[in-house]
């Protein structure tokens, strides 16, 4: 069991009120991590000390701000092992998974290292005699950074790397299921030398969530709020920063669909859909969800597709390398196998798995699912994916769209201009022909659409997000006014 405190203007501290609250191991339910249950006046205080630090760290140049993110990133990487026995303890994540994070992790921080010399502005010509206009970019002030537990140092450094390459403060609020994964980051941030209140990290008992992040939303240094996780609670989160006019990202669920044209590569269509649908147990945003597949291959690829699946390794990811791990909890087993029944008693056919008993959950394969089925429409952040089979182009257009959410999709088939116009036809804020759903990078616009959420994370679109554009001129001659 670790115990871990909270960073709030560069002081390691304990709740105020002295309160924890326990992870427990989905596995056995041993205690994995005991974290402080931050209350209002945490977040605030928190919020307070981001504020404070705020305007030394807005004219922090460029060099400083990169050497300190690049520092970080060597932080973050020389912590690979305790973040594996984290994620692995905390939510039953496979060392492969924690590996693929930590990689991943180090990468945004890289990549916001270089961005602080990008953060560029314009000259634009004024009608005015003598003035130059000017729109700059600048730190907008205290970002609030909220982050889940499924791919947690990615998701976390991605929460707050970008706003800190762009002169702002953070506040990151750990996820109550891997507060020690998350507090492993903060960890790498501050050894990396940071200068106090820059980055502050606070931990909440799941009860007391709704609470410590309006108190935070509310806050008037708030300038920004960035939210990774559920469609349900991202709406919450919408509706908090709307009432305070707060400018949010959210990147919320997902339904990705992966479709296989007629003409598709079958290997390498069975290679990105087993790799997109299984990784991490199929608890990712963008794991491939819906697999459309033409009726003139789909048998061919459905038993390619279940054997790959059926082989895969699964095992407490503590005992030894595993592929597939432990899902999160109890409630994603139970909400998997009643997709499992709904499924088959509508008359789908089980391809390979089945239901499980306890959080190690075998690779599941549905095939000649329909839409009045659940797993149709509703996301099973798990391993029990769905194969519909259509018949032609304009139906795996349609089926593909046939979902309220659009985060990231994938399309297969050898005549690529063909696959191309399919591609922008599907309505995602992610889509890659001749490749899997699960692919990011920390240079890319990262995003979704519909109940996807709104808002791109990665690249210049990153510094949008977490700057001000301001117009500012300076007038060089008299001016003349009419009175």
């Amino acid at each position: 069991m670790q115990t871990i405190t909270m960073l709030i203007g560069g002081e390691r501290t304990p709740a105020a009120s002295g309160a924890t609250f326990e992870r427990r191991n989905p596995l056995d339910q041993s205690v994995a991590t005991r974290a402080p249950a931050a209350g209002k006046a945490d977040a605030l205080a928190a919020v307070a000390a981001a504020a404070d630090a705020f305007p030394a760290w807005r004219d922090t140049g460029p060099g400083d701000r990169r050497a300190l993110l690049m520092r970080a990133a060597q932080s973050l990487e020389s912590k690979g092992a305790a973040i594996a026995a984290a994620m692995a303890a905390e939510t039953g994540a496979s060392a492969q998974w924690a590996g693929f994070n930590v990689h991943l992790g180090v990468g945004m921080l890289q990549e916001a290292a270089a961005l602080t010399t990008h953060i560029h502005g314009d000259v634009i010509p004024s009608d005015v005699p003598g003035s130059v206009a000017m729109a700059v970019r600048q730190g907008a002030g205290v970002v609030l950074g909220i982050a889940p537990w499924n791919a947690p140092v990615i998701l976390g450094v991605r929460a707050v790397a970008t706003a800190l390459a762009c002169g702002n403060t953070v506040v990151l609020k750990g996820s109550e299921i891997c507060p020690a994964t998350h507090g492993l980051i903060i960890d790498a941030l501050a050894q990396a030398g940071f200068p106090p209140g820059v980055v502050n990290f606070i931990t909440n008992a799941p009860a007391d969530a709704a609470e410590v992040v309006e108190a935070m939303v509310a806050h008037p240094a708030v300038r920004r709020v960035n939210f990774t996780g559920s469609t349900r609670v991202g709406r919450l989160i919408a509706q908090a920063c709307a009432r305070h006019l707060k400018p949010a990202v959210l990147e919320l669920g997902g339904k990705a669909p992966l479709v296989v044209l007629d003409d598709a590569d079958l290997d390498a269509a069975v290679d990105a859909a087993i790799f997109g649908a299984f990784a991490n147990s199929g608890q990712i945003c963008m794991s491939t969800e819906r697999i459309l597949v033409d009726a003139v291959v789909a048998d061919d690829f459905v038993a390619r597709f279940a054997a790959r699946a059926a082989a895969l390794p699964l095992a407490d990811p503590r005992s030894g390398p595993a592929v597939l791990g432990s899902v999160v909890d109890m409630s994603t087993v139970e909400r998997c196998n009643a997709m499992i029944d709904d499924a088959l008693a509508k008359g789908a056919k089980l391809a390979c798995g089945g239901k499980a008993t306890d959080t190690l959950m075998a690779a599941t394969v549905l095939d000649h699912v329909t839409p009045e089925m659940d797993i149709y429409h509703e996301e099973s952040f798990g391993p029990v994916k769905a194969v519909v089979r259509v018949s032609g182009v304009e139906a795996a257009i349609a089926c593909a769209n046939d979902s309220e959410y659009g985060l990231s999709a994938a399309v297969f088939g050898r005549d690529i201009a063909r696959a191309m116009q399919v591609a922008r036809r599907i309505e995602s804020g992610i889509c890659h022909v001749n490749g899997p759903t699960v692919h990011d990078e920390a240079q890319m616009p990262f995003g979704g659409v519909k109940s996807s959420g709104y808002g791109r994370f990665g690249g210049k679109a990153g510094i949008e997000a977490f700057t001000e554009l301001r117009w500012i001129t300076m007038q060089t001659t008299p001016r003349q006014y009419p009175f």
